[in-house]
């Protein structure tokens, strides 16, 4: 499984996400809107996305902060 998270800094609800993933042991890659112009462009165009956190987990896309989308996608109860 492949996991992003596209953040930008002074994103709480980024923080959120991926304390939540750090939690559950879930190992992801970070990527910096702010700093990567082409990871930008890719989360606008590609993915449709306007806003951090967006995470992708293989092909689905959870734009914006949905816990509980992210939670279903990833088979986690609490």
């Amino acid at each position: 499984m492949n996991i992003t998270v596209y953040t930008q800094p002074d994103c709480p609800p980024c923080q959120v996400v991926k304390q939540f993933l750090t939690h559950h042991n879930i190992s992801y890659k970070v990527i910096d809107i702010s700093e990567n112009l082409e990871a930008r462009d890719y989360l606008v165009h590609e993915l449709q996305s306007y806003s951090t956190p967006t995470v992708t987990v293989d092909e689905q896309v959870v734009k914006g902060f949905d816990l509980s989308k992210l939670q279903n996608l990833l088979g986690i109860e609490e």
